[in-house]
């Protein structure tokens, strides 16, 4: 069978539709009978996509002999993704046409002409996204409004700056009252992000509808977009790091800021000062520049409180529930871990819940050990009826192994008589299959190591429990107990047995 295959990042008037590409594909049909592979909306510079999928499966399956594009950059714009998917099609036989570039694959120059096509395909998708970054970067230096979400406190109206339609931001007269009182407060001596959430609440105030959470509070209290800039301001960023885009001359008490993040930065950290871009806003601030500065250095002497993280402080983790509200439980060592404590999450992060009460670790561990040897005395010497999934584990990543080494041996067999593009090609692929070789080698090594953990404690299931590894006991509880609700009063197990 013939798979047609579309694919469009964005519907623009002067792009290719869809049915367009079909349309064209059809013809080198011939009339035979065809399957459509459709991706819309996903870009070319991976492979992470449905319909390509689908596609590479049935091609594994057999049962696709020929797959037609319109143009080669629809089906990929990487190298690396191009040479694995043509090494893939020339194993299964499958012949490759691209509409309107008219390649062969069957003959050595046209797998040239194929990999020179896929290098310049790269190349435009790599300079599109340097246009895009450049225009980002000369947009927001002149206070274009630049999406996301909408801070507390403020709409989104139209406006026009230097004779471009763009967007601003306006003040909400009710939000901005709590806003000012959110600085007010955390402005005071021994006021915590939790006193504020607990003030918010005694009030009867959400944010827009939803709890305020700590992270909620410290967005607000860090973001510039608040502040009335004056010089103040500006010496503050200036003396932190900030890139400061305007010059003195235009903080004049009266516009907030964006804070935008550098061109190295990958991902914006609004609680970080140093390599920030700062930019004049065109909309009026909020909080008086004092008052906005006072808080930010308060904030920048606090640490965030994470609530949720993997679980290194107990073997509960995961498991364990507030028994008020249903959230986890989050362990919390103290003095270097000489006092450990279990609390809710919804706790730390809104005030919601009243909590579960004072909960020890040490304590509530106890209990559940004590009662997961309860459940397993009922047992006596168990046997271990699960063994079949890890040896069927086992044979798959074998099988894997077996696969990801012959593929090695056969990419090394042709360096010899590769040219710099493919040679460039088989070096980056051996290195990623090299890696998932020790990959696979660790884990088959580990499954080894259950196995025979596994066959050990059916004998002596209730007597090796300080001898087990941290995650060996996470593993017990995760086969043996669903869920654990806890309070300071009672503890209630459901057990998966």
């Amino acid at each position: 069978m013939i798979a047609i295959y579309a694919r469009q990042s964005v519907d623009r008037a002067d792009s290719i539709s869809i049915e367009q590409q079909i349309e064209l594909c059809k013809f080198e049909t011939r009339g035979e009978c065809f399957r459509t592979y459709i991706d819309r909306g996903y870009s070319g510079k991976n492979t992470n996509r449905p319909q390509f999928t689908e596609m590479m499966k049935d091609i594994r399956e057999g049962y696709i002999n020929t797959v037609i594009v319109y143009k080669l950059d629809r089906i990929s714009r990487s190298i690396l993704d191009f040479s694995n998917m043509i090494e893939i099609f020339g194993k299964r036989r499958v012949q490759f046409i691209s509409a309107t570039e008219k390649f062969d694959t069957s003959s050595p120059m046209g797998n040239a002409m194929l990999n020179i096509c896929i290098v310049f395909a790269q190349l435009e998708r790599e300079t599109i996204q340097k246009r895009v970054a450049d225009a980002y970067f000369s947009r927001s230096q002149k206070s274009f409004y630049m999406g996301g979400a909408i801070p507390y406190g403020f709409r989104k109206i139209p406006t026009v700056i230097n004779g471009i339609h763009t967007s601003m931001y306006e003040p909400i007269p009710d939000e901005e009252k709590v806003v000012r009182m959110i600085f007010e407060v955390y402005s005071q001596p021994n006021v915590s992000y939790g006193d504020i959430i607990d003030r918010m609440n005694e009030l009867g105030i959400k944010k827009r509808g939803k709890d305020w959470v700590r992270q909620r509070i410290r967005e607000i209290l860090c973001n510039p977009v608040y502040v009335k800039a004056d010089l103040d301001v500006y010496d503050f960023f200036r003396e932190h790091g900030a890139e400061l885009v305007n010059p003195p001359s235009d903080y004049i008490g009266e516009n907030g800021c964006y804070c935008y993040k550098s061109r190295d930065d990958k991902k914006k950290n609004i609680s970080r000062i140093e390599g920030n871009q700062i930019v004049i806003a065109p909309h009026n601030g909020i909080v008086d520049s004092g008052l906005w500065i006072k808080c930010r250095e308060k904030c920048m002497g606090r640490k965030q409180v994470i609530p949720f993280q993997k679980a290194k402080n107990s073997w509960l983790c995961g498991k364990a529930k507030c028994g008020e509200c249903g959230y986890a439980l989050t362990a919390k060592e103290f003095d270097r871990g000489r006092r450990r404590y279990l609390r809710c999450s919804n706790r730390i992060a809104s005030g919601i819940c009243k909590g579960a009460g004072t909960l020890y670790t040490d304590e509530v561990e106890q209990v559940v050990y004590d009662e997961i040897r309860g459940k397993l005395a009922m047992f006596g010497k168990l046997s271990n009826s699960e063994q079949a999934v890890p040896d069927a584990e086992q044979a798959r990543l074998k099988n894997e192994l077996a696969e990801t080494e012959r593929e090695i041996s056969g990419l090394l067999e042709r360096v010899s008589e590769s040219d710099n593009v493919l040679f460039h090609y088989i070096n980056e692929r051996v290195t990623a299959l090299d890696l998932r070789k020790k990959e696979i080698t660790e884990k088959i090594k580990e499954l080894g190591r259950r196995k025979d953990i596994n066959a050990y404690e059916t004998d002596a299931h209730l007597t090796l429990w300080e001898e087990l590894s941290f995650d060996d006991k996470r593993r017990v509880a995760d086969v043996l107990i669903r869920v654990i609700y806890v309070t300071s009063e009672k503890i209630t197990i459901q057990w998966r047995i």
